[in-house]
């Protein structure tokens, strides 16, 4: 399944419900219960719940965060060896973790603010995991770990460099973990105005996701709908050569195979 969360047309109040390919074109169709939420749906993905039978193409409605206020977002920093290299790190010895705030998450396709204090505003293309009940997997999404690498470089937490309000656009929905065979086989590429930043695949990961998994959890309960950002490969702003960092009208597209893709402006 693709869960989504959305605004259909004509209408001012989100709806959920999936996405489905349907006479070769994606249709969203939303849940007959109007109350049923995504998150509803990662704590019982078991129990089927019926759609209506009226459809959107895709491109009628706008999509908006699948959980559109996660409870918490867990990222993982230097978490791919060729990242390590360009930002001149050591592979550490185990997770580091940090935290992204709810207000965080932002809509797959909405443009993002970069606040005035930030000078050098930078992309992450990274795969999301998305819990379900009982430290299980519910599914996967397309994240940006956006990132102010002048304020990540003079405070020791990260908060305001990685948790800041829509720094975390993600979806284009939550693709659930049955239709991903492995999700350490995944291709990821990000693009910048049209060109290719990062080209990397999951395979690369160096914490796998049990294990970003187990050590989470040694210390906080995961709950369904949490996210934990699996880290970014090589490409970053911050890596090119000079240094490129966004700016007002940029672009963003990041694209992972079998999960889809977002596209943001900077505002």
């Amino acid at each position: 399944m693709r869960l989504a969360t959305f605004i259909p047309p004509g209408c001012e109040n989100p709806r959920a419900g999936e996405v489905r390919e349907q006479d070769g074109e994606l249709r969203v169709f939303a849940y007959a219960q109007e109350q049923l939420t995504v998150l509803d749906r990662l704590a019982d993905l078991d129990e089927a719940a019926p759609v209506q039978s009226r459809s959107w193409a895709l491109e009628e409605v706008t999509l908006l965060a699948p959980v559109p206020r996660p409870r918490a977002i867990f990222g993982i920093g230097l978490n791919y060896a060729d990242h390590l290299r360009e930002m001149g790190g050591q592979q550490p010895e185990q997770p580091l973790v940090f935290m992204k705030l709810p207000d965080s998450a932002a809509p797959p396709n909405a443009p993002v603010r970069c606040p005035p204090v930030v000078r050098r505003f930078d992309y992450e293309g990274e795969l999301a995991v998305v819990m379900g009940p009982a430290r299980s997997v519910a599914g996967y999404a397309v994240a940006d770990d956006l990132t102010a690498r002048d304020l990540q470089k003079r405070e020791p937490q990260w908060t305001r460099a990685k948790g800041a309000d829509g720094f975390c656009p993600y979806g284009p929905w939550i693709t659930t973990a049955e239709e991903v065979e492995d999700p350490h086989a995944l291709a990821l590429r990000t693009w910048v105005n049209g060109e290719l930043r990062q080209h990397s695949s999951t395979s690369e990961l160096i914490f796998t996701i049990p294990e970003l998994i187990e050590f989470i959890e040694e210390t906080c309960t995961l709950h369904a709908g949490d996210l934990i950002l699996t880290g970014t490969p090589a490409g970053v702003g911050q890596g090119q050569h000079p240094p490129s960092f966004l700016a007002s009208g940029d672009v963003v597209r990041i694209e992972i195979e079998r999960l889809g893709a977002i596209e943001h402006a900077v505002a």
